[in-house]
């Protein structure tokens, strides 16, 4: 079993930032998994926002391009996310995820553990 514990959250001006954790825990946690980090704004579906492999290889969705920088470490089992220019339609739960995948992939489903989601909200 994995444990996921997301941090860092909270309410924040437009074109602001903040820095997000997500720290792993369990017996079968793995430090080759593929870390992701989602997002949920309100009544809509998750969505992609950055992917880090194990080789420290990172993939973000276009729109986040540029502002938001994901990085791990392997050594305290965390991923964070570092968000910056942040824009009020970015208001949404984040939420970390691990995978047995040997790539990162945008899709939800393909990610076998997930955290309880911090709330990010961007005030305009």
């Amino acid at each position: 079993q994995v444990q996921l514990v997301e941090s860092g959250g909270g309410l924040v001006q437009a074109g602001g930032s903040l820095r997000l954790s997500c720290a792993a825990s369990g017996r079968t946690f793995k430090t080759y998994y593929v870390m992701g980090w989602f997002r949920q704004p309100p009544a809509k579906e998750r969505e992609f926002v950055a992917g880090i492999n194990p080789n420290d290889g990172t993939y973000y969705e276009d729109a986040v391009k540029g502002r938001f920088t994901i990085s791990r470490d392997n050594a305290k089992n965390t991923v964070y996310l570092q968000m910056t220019s942040l824009k009020p339609e970015e208001t949404a739960a984040y939420y970390c995820a691990a995978g047995t995948i040997h790539y990162v992939v945008p899709t939800p489903h393909d990610y076998d553990y997930w955290g309880q989601g911090t709330q990010v909200t961007v005030s305009s």
